[in-house]
This record gives C-alpha cells, sequence and structure tokens, in this order.
C-alpha cells in the first residue's frame, strides 16, 4: 500500500520501493515540506525490512525545478536562516538516500533543475527521457550549489566539466548529459516509465547484499568528502544567499527580468 506524504508518495512492491514526488503542478520544487518528507521518507526506508531497491521519481512534466522561488522571495532578506533550515533536513535525508545498501534508479523527465541535479546525480543511475532537460541556475541566481553537487556532479561528469556546467548555468539536452556522463541511459519519452521501473526491478531481483557492498566500496572513495562538502555546501549557501547579489537575483527571477549583480 502507498504511503502518501503531502509533498511525496512512497509505495513498496515486492521489496522495490518507489518514491514519488508528487507537487507536478508546482514543478515538484524543493521547499521546506518537501525536504522534511525527504528525510522522513528515507528514514523510513532504512526501517523497510525485504527493501531491495528503490526507484526515484516525479509526477507531471517535470522531474523537478529545484528550490522553490515563491518560497525564497517573500522571504529573500531572511534567506541565510531558511537556507541552513532548509539544507539540514534535506542533507541529511540525501546522506541517508545515498548510504542505503540497495541500488537507486532515477527516472527523470522534463527540467530537472538546480538542486533536483545534485540529487538526481548521487543515484546509482539514472535514466532520462529524450525530451529531458537538466540545468545548473545557481549562478543565475547569484547562488552556490548545494544538495552534494559539487561531489556527485563531478563524480558523474569530472571537475571541469561539472565546474563549468555549474559556473555558466548550462542547459544540456539528455543526449549531452548522457555523453557527460550525468544520466545513464537515454529512451524515447513514451518508454521512460517502464524501462526505469523494469531496470529497477530487475535490480531488485539481484543479489541485493553484493550490491550493497559494491555501493559501500564506491562510496568509500569519496566518502569523508561527501559528508563534509553537505555541510560546507549548505553553510556557503547561507552564506551566499545573503549577499545583494543573490536577492537580486531571486527578485529578478521571480519578476521575469535580466538580473543586474553587482558583485557584493
Amino acid at each position: 500500500m502507498p504511503t502518501n506524504y503531502s509533498s511525496l508518495h512512497l509505495e513498496i512492491d515486492d521489496g522495490l520501493a518507489i518514491v514519488t514526488m508528487a507537487q507536478p503542478s508546482r514543478g515538484n520544487p524543493i521547499d521546506a515540506e518537501f525536504t522534511r518528507e525527504f528525510k522522513d521518507v528515507f528514514l523510513e526506508l532504512w526501517d523497510t525490512a525485504g527493501l531491495r531497491a528503490v526507484l526515484l521519481r516525479a509526477e507531471g512534466e517535470n522531474f523537478s525545478f529545484g528550490g522553490d522561488l515563491k518560497t525564497f522571495h517573500p522571504a529573500r532578506h531572511q534567506l541565510p536562516a531558511l537556507v541552513r533550515r532548509l539544507t539540514s533536513d534535506l542533507h541529511m535525508g540525501l546522506s541517508r538516500a545515498w548510504q542505503l545498501p540497495v541500488p537507486i534508479v532515477a527516472e527523470v523527465q522534463g527540467w530537472a533543475m538546480g538542486g533536483a541535479l545534485g540529487m538526481l546525480a548521487g543515484c546509482d543511475v539514472v535514466v532520462a527521457a529524450e525530451s529531458a532537460r537538466f540545468g545548473s541556475a545557481f549562478s543565475r541566481l547569484g547562488f552556490s550549489c548545494d544538495t552534494g553537487s559539487s561531489v556527485t556532479l563531478t563524480f558523474r561528469m569530472g571537475a571541469a566539466r561539472a565546474r563549468r556546467f555549474v559556473l555558466l548555468g548550462e542547459v544540456l539536452s539528455s543526449a549531452e548529459a548522457l555523453a557527460a556522463g550525468l544520466v545513464d541511459r537515454v529512451v524515447l519519452d513514451a518508454q521512460l516509465g517502464d524501462m526505469a521501473r523494469g531496470l529497477a526491478s530487475e535490480l531488485a531481483a539481484g543479489p541485493t547484499l553484493a550490491y550493497g557492498e559494491i555501493k559501500r566500496l564506491f562510496r568509500q572513495a569519496g566518502h569523508a568528502q561527501l559528508e563534509a562538502r553537505l555541510e560546507d555546501e549548505a553553510l556557503t549557501l547561507a552564506r551566499i544567499s545573503g549577499t545583494q547579489d543573490a536577492q537580486e537575483g531571486v527578485a529578478a527571477m521571480f519578476e521575469r527580468r535580466k538580473p543586474s549583480f553587482q558583485g557584493r
């Protein structure tokens, strides 16, 4: 039976956990409710007997637009405190998710932006629809990155390519994301659900203990760095969000105009 949170749905089907972002009309934003529930969902999965794989997906046309600017805009003069609260829950949830000793498959359609990129890049296998688009919007808002992006994007894309992706606020097509290593498979839009579910089910039927050890061994290569970087990213983003440029970036995006950054 599915477990319904407000922003997420959780369903367990024969050892496969299906975690679905469930606010499609809002673009599945990362807001206070989502960060809290994301943490709670993955804490629940740690205590789920017989868990063998996870499928992370989203309802609607888009995977996630990332941080919710409608939340940020009215609170833009108090963003450091807001960012510290949001990342406290979200980064705890991400840490618990990535350390799960079972494979996690991400199913991505439409737009995946900002913090959603770090989230999906930390998954073990990423399956994308042919029409999917991947954008790093942090620098365009005058923000630094979070959700472990500085580590997970580097693991997937290499340091130079990941840095350029974030600095320039690039948008990648699914084919470009595949070539860069950000995603693992690209399929026709109509085949996305079946392909991602089939792959997750295949992994759920595999040697779970071996998968867990494979994940652990690869994670150990950058585990200490990832754990430290999550906290560093959170505190850096909180500090940067209090700058004039960050507040201008949020206001400009909300008002649909080009930001005027002053470097302060």
